[in-house]
């Protein structure tokens, strides 16, 4: 469904998905756990995501005849996962897309200018002639995400679109104003943020509960 405020903001409203959601909220669940809910949002989100994927006419040789059907068409597909969390999601995507190529963004907030600053970036030669999916688990203050898509912007991609499992409503606003062009996919909205940054209810720190790290 829409979001109520930004027509650009996708919230899933599969039962499967909020399901897996709320089982990655408990404490309890594992991180091998996690990791197969992660992974397994991601692939029931990535079939909303790629619902506007142009088609086109071909050919194929079935075992009676030769049949007119339809294909993907248009321009390459590449997954970008904010690193570290992201990582969680990339074969899911891989998963309904296992051609697409994929690059990888690394960024840290640096504490007293509290912007974000790229210290990795590694992107498919031809980006700028590809379609870019963004992934990372959780969208708090907006301001890692923000950052990538500048960054992929500034190499010339066109068309974007951010993938997210949770999402704070500051976050929301924040990489809307910032980027209104860039459609935006929520598993789910939370509640706000604390005085941390991090979403309530939340599920805790995503690239933690993932690798199995503190």
């Amino acid at each position: 469904m829409k979001h109520e405020t930004y027509k650009n903001v996708t919230i899933m409203d599969h039962p499967l998905i909020i399901h897996k959601i709320s089982k990655m909220r408990d404490v309890a669940t594992s991180s091998k756990e996690f990791r197969e809910y992660v992974n397994e949002i991601a692939t029931l989100m990535g079939y909303e995501v790629t619902r506007d994927l142009p088609l086109m006419d071909a050919k194929i040789q079935t075992p009676l005849e030769v049949a007119d059907v339809k294909i993907i068409g248009g321009k390459k597909l590449a997954v970008v996962p904010i690193l570290r969390a992201g990582l969680g999601m990339v074969d899911g995507m891989l998963s309904l897309m296992p051609n697409v190529r994929v690059g990888h963004i690394g960024l840290y907030r640096d504490h007293e200018t509290l912007q974000s600053v790229e210290y990795y970036c590694k992107l498919p030669e031809d980006i700028e002639k590809r379609d870019v999916i963004v992934v990372d688990p959780m969208l708090a203050t907006g301001v890692s995400s923000k950052a990538a898509i500048d960054f992929i912007k500034a190499r010339g991609v066109k068309n974007i679109k951010f993938v997210c499992i949770v999402a704070a409503p500051e976050g929301i606003k924040a990489i809307c104003e910032a980027h209104p062009d860039v459609e935006v996919y929520c598993g789910t909205v939370d509640r706000e943020l604390n005085e941390h940054g991090y979403i309530l209810p939340g599920l805790g720190d995503a690239g933690d509960r993932i690798f199995g790290t503190k």
